[in-house]
């Protein structure tokens, strides 16, 4: 099954996922990269901010993608953050929650509905862009995910956000890692 972001112009990456029968299957890249190079870098984690804070309350309050989109635009961070990648991460994350949250089944070490709701959204969105934007490397993503659990989840949410980004990215991006 190919997977392609609705309105996305052209992936950036295609990657092989492990499908039922242990078949591989192309996935292209959903998630757009942002041009600038200089503050790229907060830009994205400011994004990546806005994205865990409306999957979250998505998770909560099952809100509209337009009601999400004018609450987050209305953020005091908004105006830092990378708007395209913002609105292209989101999209990304919500119309691939299944599939999402059906490969980090495979390294939590419990059932999804028992996660925080915080940890569960920053596993969703750093899973896909493990899955899904090989235009960023998976050291980030996993630091990214880390740095969201220290700032927004439990005392010590981070380390459980580190072991299973570690255990998913070997599983996903096995060549990276191993080059």
């Amino acid at each position: 099954m190919t997977s392609t972001l609705k309105g996305s112009k052209s992936p950036l990456n295609t990657l092989l996922v492990d499908s039922a029968g242990g078949k591989k299957t192309a996935v292209k890249s959903t998630v757009k990269s942002s041009g600038s190079k200089s503050t790229g870098s907060r830009n994205r984690r400011k994004s990546r901010e806005l994205v865990l804070k409306a999957v979250y309350r998505g998770m909560l309050n099952a809100s509209s993608a337009s009601a999400v989109y004018k609450d987050m635009a209305e953020d005091p961070d908004y105006n830092k953050a990378d708007e395209a990648y913002f609105k292209s991460l989101l999209e990304s994350v919500n119309e691939h929650i299944a599939e999402l949250d059906a490969k980090m089944a495979d390294f939590v070490d419990r059932k999804i509905s028992e996660l925080s709701p915080i940890e569960h959204a920053i596993l969703r969105i750093s899973t896909c862009e493990l899955m899904f934007d090989l235009s960023i490397p998976y050291r980030v993503v996993i630091n990214e995910g880390v740095e969201l659990a220290k700032i927004y989840g439990g005392i010590d949410g981070h380390k459980y956000i580190n072991g299973v980004l570690d255990k998913l990215a070997a599983s996903v991006r096995a060549a990276e890692m191993r080059d």
